[in-house]
Order: C-alpha cells, then sequence, then structure tokens
C-alpha cells in the first residue's frame, strides 16, 4: 500500500497490562496482542509503527493535540469517544464477564449481584462502569488491572465486571477466584482511533484490517492469544471460510506472563530521567526563587505587588494541576484563540516548567527570608568601604545568606525528588511511573514488593548524597567565616 514511510506514532500505555500491551518478564520487550496487531498492520501499510507510552485516561487528549497518530489500547467504541475521534473498522469483539471468589452464593449472575447489593469493581470510564451505573449497583472504579483482583482475593470486593480478554489474561494468576459462564449478554468493539481529519489514514487501516481479517490473519493473532471465540465471527467477511494465515509475533501468553517482571534496567533508566528532571526543575526554581526574593525585597512597589502574587499564586495552585494546564490547556487555549495548533510543549520540559515555577515560590520565601536575617550593619560597614549597593549584595550579604538557605533548600530538592512522580501524569516515564508500569503488568504481591523495594532504593540512592553534599558544603561555608 501507498508510498508514505513515515513513522506512523502508536499511543497505548503499557500499564494496563496483558493482554493488550506488556512487557515480556524476561526479555523486556513490548509484547501484546495489540503490539502483534500493530506489526501485521505495519507490514501491510508498509509504514514503521512506533509505540509511545501514554496514560490510558490521556490516549485521546494525546492524539488531538499531535503527540499521537493512532491510539490502540483496548479502546471501546462509545458515542461519546465518537465524537472526538474517527475509529477504525472494529478488530475485537468484547463481552463483559463477572467474576467472584470461590464458593460465593450471593453472586450467581450479574442480577443477583445487584440485587444483594454487592460491591462490584471495575476499569473507571469503561463499558462494564458504565453498565453498573446504568443498574445502580454499588460500584468501585479501579485505574488499574491487577487491584481489582487483589481486592477482590481479600474480600474487599464481592465480585468483578471486566472485559473478557482482562479476565482471561489475569484469572489464571488467582486460583481462589472464578469466572461466572457464560459472559454478559451484549457486546463491544475495540477499534483504532485516529484523528478527525486524518480520513486518508483511517481508511488505509480499514483496509489493512479488513484484509487482516479475510487471511485469517487476524484470527491467527487473537487465537494465539486465547482470545478467538464465536463472537469474533462478526468481524470477518460474509461468507468467509478458509485456512489461518501464519504471522511472526510475540510470544503466548503463557510463556510470557509478567507477573514475574522485574527489570532492573527499565527502573534505572526511568531513574536517569528523574534525576535529569529533578535537576532541570531545581535549576530553574533557583534562579525564578532568587529574581523573586529580590524583587520582592529591593524592587518597585509594582514589582513587589507582582512578586507577591507570584508567590501565593503557584504555593496555592496544586502541581497536578498546573502541569495539566501546560500540557494539555495551553495548546487548547491557543488553538481557540488563534485557530491553528502550536504552544505544544513536550512532556519532560512541561514537568520542569510546571514543577520549578512551583518550587521557586517556596524558595523565594525560604531565599527572602534569609536576605532579611542578615543585619543591616552589614550593609552600612559596606557602605562605609566604599561598596555600590550591587556589590554590597553580591559579596556582602548574599554569601552570608546561603548559608541559612542551604538547609531549607536541600530539603525542598529531595521533595522535589519524590514530586517528580506526578510527570508520570503527562507521560513522561520517570522512576515512580516505571514502578506503577511493572507492578501491575502482572498479577503476583511479589512483583510490588519487590519492584517497590528496588524503586524505594534508587530513591534513598539519589537523595541521600544530596544532604550529604550539602552538610559538607555547609561545613565548608562555616569554616571560611
Amino acid at each position: 500500500m501507498g508510498g508514505q514511510t513515515a513513522p506512523l506514532v502508536w499511543g497505548a500505555d503499557a500499564e494496563g497490562g496483558a493482554p493488550y500491551v506488556f512487557y515480556h518478564r524476561e526479555s523486556g520487550e513490548l509484547v501484546g496482542f495489540e503490539v502483534d496487531l500493530a506489526r501485521a498492520l505495519e507490514r501491510r501499510l508498509g509504514r514503521p509503527i512506533v509505540f509511545r507510552q501514554y496514560d490510558f485516561k490521556r490516549l485521546v487528549d494525546g492524539l488531538e493535540r499531535g503527540d499521537l497518530d493512532l491510539v490502540m489500547n483496548g479502546l471501546e467504541v462509545t458515542p461519546d469517544r465518537a465524537r472526538r475521534v474517527r475509529f477504525t473498522r472494529p478488530y475485537y469483539v468484547f463481552r463483559l464477564q463477572l467474576v467472584v471468589r470461590k464458593g460465593e452464593s450471593r453472586c450467581g449472575d450479574l442480577a443477583c449481584c445487584v440485587k444483594a447489593a454487592a460491591r462490584i469493581g471495575t476499569l473507571e470510564n469503561s463499558a462494564a462502569s458504565r453498565l453498573l451505573a446504568d443498574l445502580g449497583a454499588v460500584a468501585l472504579l479501579y485505574d488499574s488491572q491487577v487491584t481489582p483482583f487483589e481486592d477482590l482475593q481479600l474480600g474487599r470486593l464481592d465480585a468483578l465486571l471486566l472485559d473478557v480478554p482482562i479476565v482471561r489474561a489475569f484469572l489464571p494468576h488467582w486460583p481462589d477466584l472464578v469466572a461466572v459462564e457464560p459472559p454478559i449478554p451484549g457486546r463491544g468493539f475495540y477499534a483504532i482511533a485516529v484523528r478527525k481529519e486524518d480520513e486518508a489514514l483511517a481508511a488505509q487501516l480499514d483496509e489493512a484490517l479488513a484484509f487482516l481479517a479475510a487471511t485469517g490473519e487476524l484470527r491467527a493473532i487473537l487465537e494465539r492469544w486465547g482470545l478467538w471465540d464465536q463472537g469474533q465471527e462478526e468481524l470477518l467477511p460474509p461468507g468467509f471460510s478458509g485456512s489461518l494465515a501464519v504471522s511472526q509475533g510475540s510470544s503466548p501468553p503463557a510463556g510470557a506472563s509478567p507477573r514475574r517482571l522485574l527489570t532492573l534496567a527499565l527502573l534505572a533508566k526511568a531513574a536517569l530521567v528523574t534525576v535529569a528532571l529533578s535537576l532541570a526543575s531545581m535549576g530553574l526554581a533557583v534562579l525564578t526563587g532568587l529574581g523573586v526574593a529580590v524583587a520582592r525585597l529591593y524592587g518597585p512597589g509594582w514589582l513587589q505587588a507582582g512578586a507577591l502574587v507570584y508567590v501565593e499564586f503557584f504555593r496555592g495552585v496544586p502541581v497536578l494541576l498546573l502541569l495539566y494546564l501546560l500540557y494539555f490547556g495551553l495548546p487548547a487555549a491557543w488553538a481557540a484563540l488563534t485557530g491553528t495548533p502550536g504552544l505544544y510543549i513536550s512532556p519532560f520540559w512541561t514537568a520542569v516548567v510546571g514543577l520549578g515555577l512551583t518550587y521557586a515560590a517556596y524558595e523565594a520565601e525560604i531565599y527572602r527570608a534569609a536576605l532579611q536575617a542578615i543585619p543591616p550593619t552589614q550593609w552600612e560597614a559596606a557602605a562605609s568601604l566604599g561598596l555600590s549597593p550591587k556589590q554590597t549584595f553580591v559579596h556582602v550579604v548574599l554569601p552570608q545568606a546561603l548559608r541559612l538557605v542551604l538547609p531549607p533548600s536541600t530539603s525542598d530538592f529531595v521533595a522535589l525528588f519524590k514530586d517528580t512522580s506526578l510527570a508520570g501524569t503527562i507521560t513522561v516515564v520517570e522512576l515512580a511511573k516505571q514502578y506503577q508500569i511493572i507492578s501491575t503488568s502482572g498479577a503476583d504481591f511479589r512483583v510490588l514488593v519487590e519492584a517497590g523495594l528496588i524503586t524505594a532504593c534508587l530513591y534513598l540512592f539519589m537523595s541521600v548524597p544530596v544532604g550529604h553534599l550539602a552538610r559538607r558544603w555547609e561545613r565548608r561555608l562555616a569554616s571560611a567565616r
């Protein structure tokens, strides 16, 4: 097909786990039935398809802002999404299935669960959550596939209502849980989403999916992952019957279960992102904070007022909200005002700006207090020696204030290390986000414990030396007095 060879950016969330997109427990490679489907589409389209990690809840936003060319991540076709994106023909027909503990007597089916006011867990913003809301059921919503199974096992829930692919992928890891057969009547569709204006791409994807269905390659992929059932016949052309095409793909689910995934290399790489993000953000905070502090103390009235507004604003606005405004709100506002797309900032630098500006407000107050703590006699003594106000500030006042700001600024820097975890909400795969991806890719408590311990150790390995270096620097400054 076509001569276009530019890579297509495919957005999905590996945190969602099996069987869609997740990391192989041994190789660390990305696998899943949608990974196999992407490779098959890649061959048919003649264009590379490049995976990009993206928060599931922001996939449609990422598509609209131009970060992604297509979204394929178990995305259900719903009217509200269809108003925002162009869906291709479906590649999977899904149904919902109830999961209960073995021996559970109250939840023989969904109607019994609802009547008994049973606590039913499901994923947020899903067909299951909408169905439970319509039925008036007691629904508990999750943003992770693993946690609901854990809570059902521990008795915090009475049942789960999830898409069949999720149940088939995770249930084998929970021997005390059982699926209620048959699945809930009715069905829905997974389809690929593209921007509404990308009709040419949508048409190419439609043709490619139709080809894969007609040749049997789509069925081969679904069978390899244990997902083919009679309901998938709806995807095939009328009257189609023929031998199945054999396609190259990733390992089958039995050998690719990520529940023991613990890839130190992935965590180490994410830790480097955390370090870079922390250093860049703190650098911006120090420079901006010092400027704001000087403006509040020595600037004209209007500048002092502006500096005060800055401090109160950024201390009062949650960092998470600020990141959302910068990453999603700023481009949307620009497009609304000018009618053209623009003001896109990369996720990393958006996080640097958001964290830097927020922490600058706290640093400004620290610097202001330190500068005010220097006795006025220091200014008078410097003036008597013929130093200008600027020379006095740079060579006399600032060095003395530095000794006072070092301990609280160090504490802020350590706090900033931990707050970089918020950058994961705008698709920056830093250390905490990588831990979430690893821990939710499987269904084993050991993964959570082991990965959590390694992540905590990496945070300590990065933050403890900061305190040690700060204390050494503080002693050197004290000895130089």
